[in-house]
């Protein structure tokens, strides 16, 4: 048998000869032999995470490190009885109280969770996940060194095999989808191949192409992308023919976060693509998976690209909960855009109003004044009057609105 000694251990595995010493003498590496006073370590030893650790621990719930975009939250208002029925699994009991704090918006308790996961020595799923969880802090904090810290956590995950290092790369590039930056998306990715990927994960694959696919949408749309045959809405317009499945695969599968992030994508594509109805449809539905179990910060994520349409939706049915989604809102526009002018290099604009908002984005996408008023339901003056106050808070003209959105 080949071996190899503390210190090429450590630095294989991507932690301290410290650490590698501890775990000698607590007999978690199996085959440890000592040679006077060197202690001597297999070279095909793995990693001994606490999901690897002997035939007493506890395996990982899923092979994902997204548990909540899982078939673990299967129906409305029960995130609390699923956070108690991992009481076995401590590690996967924090993580998934930790995604179901981030649903909320409790992103103190997220970034405590993140924390304490980190810097526990974590197993593979659970410190990437952590990992994600501190990028989202990030995000709402408009943290630019808490996000590239994120990413390397995400990065130094004990990989074990290719599946466990595909899945690093999707989840650091899930992490840039956040900002709707999707250069670092994987080739079998961007074409919809999952198959790299444990089953475990497919769910959340599946949110993360639906961001992939808008965001692609919306730079055709603002002349931002060229895709050869494809210009304005038409690549938004199609969107649905792909989204609409993956929601009925997303009801099939039981899990209810991921069915909630496929509505809300598929509202804002379908509002962007002036059908109203079908949006209302689809946010109407997910605002009803998210009130029984609260789960405003995922709504507050979506308020940007909907404009004053969850509002209107959700004031009507609990405004109490739309002062909460609001509220949350206003946190994390503040900081989503601080972080994506310093990750993508250009400033974003968060003060502009509702209504300016929604005009400069109609605007953005090419529209004359006269289809901006019929959209927005307004007059041609005051469209015309709108643009002429974004133009004087960015200091940009109306062809260059979409750099600023």
């Amino acid at each position: 048998m080949n071996y190899i000694t503390v210190k090429e251990a450590a630095e294989k595995w991507g932690v301290s000869a410290r650490r590698v010493q501890i775990l000698c003498s607590q007999e978690r590496i199996p085959g440890t032999v000592r040679f006077g006073n060197r202690l001597m370590i297999p070279a095909d030893a793995a990693y001994p995470t606490k999901e690897t650790a002997g035939a007493n621990s506890i395996p990982f719930p899923r092979r994902t490190p997204f548990l909540y975009m899982s078939d673990l939250y299967s129906r409305p208002g029960s995130a609390e009885e699923s956070i108690a029925a991992l009481a076995d699994n401590y590690e996967a009991q924090v993580l998934f109280a930790a995604e179901i704090a981030y649903s909320r918006g409790e992103i103190d308790k997220v970034y405590e969770s993140a924390n304490y996961l980190l810097n526990h020595h974590s197993g593979f799923y659970s410190t990437i996940s952590a990992g994600m969880r501190l990028a989202l802090c990030a995000i709402w904090r408009g943290d630019l060194e808490m996000w590239r810290k994120a990413k390397i956590h995400i990065a130094s995950a004990p990989a074990k095999d290719d599946m466990d290092r595909d899945i690093i790369s999707f989840s650091i590039t899930a992490v840039d989808c956040m900002l709707y930056d999707t250069e670092s998306f994987p080739e079998w990715f961007k074409i919809g191949c999952f198959e790299p990927l444990h089953r475990d994960s497919l769910p959340a694959a599946k949110v993360f192409y639906a961001k992939f696919l808008y965001a692609a949408a919306y730079g055709v749309a603002t002349k931002q992308l060229e895709i050869e045959g494809l210009q304005g809405l038409t690549l938004m317009s199609i969107l649905p023919a792909t989204i609409e499945p993956m929601i009925s695969q997303a009801m099939a599968d039981n899990s209810i976060i991921t069915e909630i992030y496929l509505r809300m994508i598929c509202a804002t594509v379908y509002h962007n693509s002036g059908k109203r109805d079908q949006a209302i449809r689809h946010l109407d539905r997910a605002i009803a998976l998210a009130l029984p179990d609260r789960l405003y910060g995922l709504l507050a994520e979506y308020c940007r690209l909907l404009d004053s349409l969850i509002e209107q939706r959700l004031s009507r049915v609990d405004p109490e909960a739309w002062e909460k989604v609001r509220e949350l809102y206003r946190v994390y526009v503040a900081g989503w855009s601080y972080l994506g002018s310093n990750v993508r290099g250009r400033t974003i604009i968060h003060t502009l109003t509702q209504k300016e908002r929604e005009v400069a984005k109609l605007a953005a996408f090419g529209m004359q004044y006269a289809e901006i008023a019929q959209r927005a339901n307004m007059s041609l003056s005051g469209v015309k009057q709108t643009i002429k106050i974004v133009s004087e808070k960015t200091g940009m003209d109306r062809k260059d609105f979409a750099a600023i959105l």
